[in-house]
């Protein structure tokens, strides 16, 4: 439901969207009561009833003008202060002219949508206290005698009014809340997206119903770690927005991806990009999802230009146990620490052009469905001579190894 108009009045760039949306709701139900107000007072008058007649025309006319003024100077508190003191006192006089509860149709429940709508509009403290305003108001009407009054309407009359003013006033906080619960509905979905897009499911619902450390183990995973070959020279030859709108075009293919294959995007630091398969839903065909994975993230850059430029990348992948979570308490990332991560992260970066090179241990996973060439051996930092393969494609049913290829 939207309210385009309504939403300009008063309207301040600098305005959340918790009080955008106070303002619309606010505005709305003043402007629907201030029409309701003009059309009772009318037919109080009508009816004889000058005096009871005067309160909702003289609201009906307040309430407009102090809305134009809002408009004008947008000062929300006050305009919110002054409505809700409308809302609260104006119905109050109305039944005291008219005689009490029952001459007056019982129209002090027009003051219901005081305290109501500072539930919605204001905080909780200031809302109760308008509720109790409003109890005592109630409470000083009892005193009077239902049957007197500065004007006798008629039975039927009354009645009309009973209906009216319950209807109505039932109405207006149905519409009210309806609003304000459908927004808040989708300001949820719009910052569960979000969450969504920063943590996993399974993450985020834990956080939501607990305050812990959240670490977990998988014995079985497997990572990747895709970097753009010669990026320092790229990035000299191209100003930083453009660089960023380069990245961002070229990961956001990989993030479609990703999702084809129901994988977890870890995150990305400069132009590496980090994927892992296994975590945090485990599955047993975490080596091969993600060679897939691989496959296809080098066909996608090798088949387009991004932004008018050709890019190669590197992937390096390694399989093996990990520990996932999220450390600290402030603009945390959902991450992953382990050996098997710095060794997907050396294959990356001790890796060739274009290539997919991969450890043993992912070698192993994959090798009876996947092409996958020996490199031999290479000396890797801290954990000495490695044998090494590169995955060149997915195996169709029944090839035989190729020469000089591993099986």
């Amino acid at each position: 439901m939207r309210i385009p108009l309504i939403s300009q009045i008063g309207a301040d760039k600098r305005d959340s969207d918790d009080v955008a949306l106070q303002k619309v709701i606010l505005i709305s139900v003043v402007l629907a009561s201030a029409i309701a107000a003009a059309l009772w007072g009318l037919v109080y008058i009508a009816a004889g009833a000058w005096a009871a007649g005067a309160i909702p025309e003289t609201y009906s006319i307040l309430s407009v003008a102090n809305t134009v003024l809002f408009g004008m100077i947008r000062r929300y508190q006050v305009y919110r202060f002054t409505q809700l003191m409308l809302i609260l006192i104006l119905p109050w006089l109305m039944t005291i002219s008219l005689g009490g509860f029952h001459n007056s149709s019982a129209v002090i429940l027009w003051s219901t949508l005081c305290p109501l709508g500072a539930l919605v509009v204001h905080d909780l403290r200031t809302a109760s206290r308008w509720f109790w305003a409003f109890l005592i108001l109630l409470a000083s009407c009892a005193p009077l005698q239902s049957s007197g009054g500065s004007a006798s309407l008629p039975s039927s009359m009354v009645t009309l009014f009973y209906v009216l003013n319950i209807g109505c006033v039932l109405s207006l906080v149905f519409a009210m809340l309806y609003y304000f619960v459908d927004k808040k509905n989708q300001f949820q979905e719009r910052s569960e997206m979000l969450l969504l897009n920063i943590l996993p499911m399974e993450i985020s619902n834990i956080l939501k119903g607990e305050y812990r450390t959240i670490a977990d183990q998988y014995d079985e995973a497997s990572i990747l770690f895709a970097d753009v070959v010669q990026f320092t020279p790229l990035a000299r030859s191209m100003s930083p927005m453009e660089l960023v709108g380069l990245l961002d075009e070229v990961f956001m293919c990989f993030d479609l991806l990703v999702d084809k294959y129901q994988l977890e995007k870890i995150k990305t630091i400069g132009d590496c990009y980090m994927v892992v398969a296994g975590v945090p839903r485990p599955r047993t065909d975490h080596a091969h999802a993600l060679a897939r994975l691989a496959l296809e993230m080098q066909a996608c850059v090798a088949e387009r230009d991004f932004r008018g430029r050709r890019l190669t990348f590197r992937i390096g992948m390694n399989s093996g146990p990990v520990v996932a979570g999220i450390i600290g308490r402030k603009k945390f990332i959902y991450d992953l620490w382990g050996d098997a991560v710095n060794m997907a992260s050396r294959m990356e970066s001790y890796g060739q052009s274009e290539a997919i090179q991969i450890t043993q241990a992912t070698y192993e996973l994959i090798k009876d469905d996947f092409v996958c060439e020996t490199r031999g051996t290479i000396d890797v930092k801290g954990s000495g001579e490695m044998e090494i393969w590169h995955i060149l494609g997915e195996r169709p049913d029944g090839l035989k190894c190729l020469p000089g290829m591993a099986a």
